[in-house]
């Protein structure tokens, strides 16, 4: 039962989990709460547990596989975002903001940070992507941007 184990599960495994299953999760919802308001005996209870039982053994993924999938996914969008920074630094722009932070932004990335810190948010296509520490990568595509003015 270390399935049910969902203590080391990160946000990532959550979110492909319920985009899998929101269909299955939504029709379970609705009958589970049919049978909380009609069902009045312990019965009720027995019957909640089994629903919920069975859509944990049906979704046909384990959280450990959907955490996987959400790790390769994380892996392949970063690796996109690096390789659209490299191909468009040149066209990336430096911007001091009026707080004293940095944005450098080209078509598809966007990158804010503050000067002498060790990490940057990053956006790729509009979605955030988080912080990521400074690497050579990063820093290239900083200096580029401001030698681009």
């Amino acid at each position: 039962m270390d399935f049910l184990n969902f203590s080391t599960y990160d946000f990532d495994t959550w979110t492909a989990f319920f985009k899998e299953h929101w269909l299955v999760l939504v029709i379970a919802l609705i009958v589970l709460l049919l049978i909380v308001r009609i069902v009045k005996t312990f019965l009720k209870w027995a019957i909640v547990a089994a629903i919920v039982l069975g859509i944990v053994v049906y979704s046909g993924y384990s959280m450990d596989d959907l955490k996987e999938i959400g790790s390769k996914v994380a892996d392949t969008v970063k690796q996109e975002a690096v390789n659209a920074m490299v191909g468009e630094s040149k066209d990336a722009a430096f911007v001091t903001n009026a707080d004293g932070t940095f944005t450098v932004k080209t078509k598809n990335v966007e990158l804010t940070g503050e000067p002498g810190a060790n990490e940057v948010a990053i956006s790729f296509r509009g979605t955030e992507l988080g912080k990521w520490e400074l690497d050579s990568t990063i820093q290239a595509f900083i200096d580029q941007a401001k030698q681009n003015g």
